[in-house]
């Protein structure tokens, strides 16, 4: 095992340094070579062959029909697709996954998993559909689109088109403003059932929140985009506010924080600022600013902090970044939550180079690997950019990745049984920086104890309880439905 990893590393670093010299992909440069072991335990095997199915219709496709699609694409494209499952809807329906890449059933070592995930409300249709769109251009683009084929070689593609069936099924098309179908099949609302850092979250997890948490607990992923519908905007976190921390003595203060409309700036902000702009820029209208009704919030350049436009507890967004290191931000991409049929074909245009542009943003910053003397992977290492007050971990492999933009840094690694180690590096434009860094034992000559690494900050007291906190929830979505 060691050898082969000593061996991967080292092609690693070959492969790299080729890809930089020959300036082969342009910004992105490739990054390692690839895994022969599978870290996808949300069963794989549930992954079916069927005959090749008819071209991908601009139209909205039922539960059973997404299904039969993604069947036949995996089998029409079984090098570079995978499906499966990572659990059910509150009614039974499977909450389909699929992974478009070169190594659709194993991880590559060195190379980064990024996720897309649609229709969290069910009501907000159109990223359902632009995911199945997604899915097809990438695998029928693979041998002829050399941009597309660098994506798929380096890259491993996780696309859900669906977190919310049930909801899906109730919704109805040309419905543009109404709540109907937004929420699962208990009537909850699936993107205010994350664990909060701000403020504690008293909503039942429900089984979808259950299992999008399992799966990327397993996975760790890089960058992600939520997709939904209401608006033309990239947000990006906080979504919550700090405020609601120090907020708990005054009950009005409690009501109204909720409302102030100040944004809650992250520890990489700027990283956060950049991701937006990337898919703003790439798409056809975000940029602009268009307000998608008289009176309803403009967008500088198509970007806003969560908290700013309108502060929320329990986002899927604020929950990959704080608790597994996952960048994501939510992508809003219609004025209208399920507009006709004949409108996706423009959506998907609109849409298209901004998706793509945006995975391709997992290359950028600093990746690479943490080990010991011996050159085994140290697991779950703690990797913190000095000044930006949030905790990565590596893999089981050892890998990390950070995205940043260009300028220099300080890393800060700490693992059980061994020493700290600080690594001042710096991340260009050009490609990303191959940062490997060896750990020492801790374990003194007498015997003694192994260093212990300070403990994580604890988490926030619980939220303010009774009436005023019920108020509070009850202005919270109704306040959330409107803006979707």
């Amino acid at each position: 095992m060691n050898l082969q990893f000593k061996w991967t590393l080292w092609t690693a670093n070959v492969f790299l340094l080729m890809n930089i010299l020959t300036g082969a992909f342009g910004q992105y440069a490739p990054s390692a070579a690839y895994a022969t072991e599978d870290d996808v335990s949300t069963n794989l095997s549930e992954v079916e062959s069927r005959e090749s199915g008819p071209e991908l219709e601009f139209k909205y496709h039922d539960h059973e029909e997404m299904t039969r699609y993604l069947r036949a694409i995996s089998a029409r494209y079984p090098a570079l697709t995978a499906l499966y499952s990572i659990g059910k809807s509150v009614q039974g329906r499977d909450l389909w996954v699929m992974v478009v890449s070169a190594s659709p059933y194993e991880h590559m070592i060195g190379k980064p998993d990024v996720k897309y995930v649609a229709n969290i409300h069910g009501n907000e249709a159109v990223g359902r559909e632009l995911l199945l769109h997604l899915i097809q251009y990438l695998a029928t683009a693979y041998e002829t689109d050399t941009y597309i084929k660098w994506l798929l070689d380096n890259t491993r593609i996780h696309l859900m088109p669906s977190m919310n069936p049930d909801g899906f099924l109730i919704s109805r098309e040309g419905q543009c403003d109404t709540i109907h179908g937004r929420h699962n099949a208990r009537r909850y609302d699936l993107n205010r059932n994350f664990p909060d850092f701000f403020k504690t979250n008293t909503k039942q997890p429900q089984p979808e929140t259950e299992a999008v948490k399992e799966w990327i607990s397993k996975i760790q992923f890089v960058v992600s985009g939520s997709l939904h519908g209401g608006a033309l905007v990239a947000s990006y976190p906080f979504d919550n506010t700090p405020s609601a921390r120090i907020c708990r003595s005054s009950v009005l203060c409690s009501v109204f924080q909720n409302y102030a409309h100040t944004p809650s700036i992250a520890p990489d902000d700027d990283v956060f600022r950049h991701l937006a702009l990337v898919y703003s820029n790439n798409h056809a209208k975000m940029s602009r600013g268009v307000s998608c009704t008289s009176g309803s919030s403009r967008f500088e350049k198509g970007i806003t902090n969560g908290a700013a436009w309108y502060p929320l507890t329990g986002g899927m967004q604020d929950y990959n970044y704080l608790w597994h290191g996952c960048m994501e931000i939510t992508l809003e991409i219609s004025c209208c939550k399920y507009p006709p049929a004949h409108e996706l074909n423009k959506y998907w245009q609109d849409n298209k180079q901004s998706l793509i542009k945006f995975l391709a943003e997992a290359h950028r910053g600093a990746h690479g690997f943490v080990m010991d003397e011996n050159g085994n992977p140290v697991d779950r290492a703690s990797i913190r950019v000095k000044g930006r007050d949030v905790t990565y971990h590596t893999t089981k492999y050892g890998e990390f990745w950070r995205i940043l933009l260009p300028g220099t840094y300080k890393l800060e690694v700490a693992a059980e049984g061994f020493l700290p180690q600080e690594v001042e590096f710096f991340v260009i434009e050009s490609h990303p920086t191959l940062l490997n860094v060896t750990l020492h034992s801790a374990k003194r000559i007498d015997g003694g104890p192994y260093y212990r690494p300070p403990s994580l900050p604890p988490r926030p007291p619980p939220a303010p309880s009774g009436l005023f906190s019920t108020l509070t929830n009850s202005i919270n979505s109704f306040v959330s439905n409107i803006f979707g």
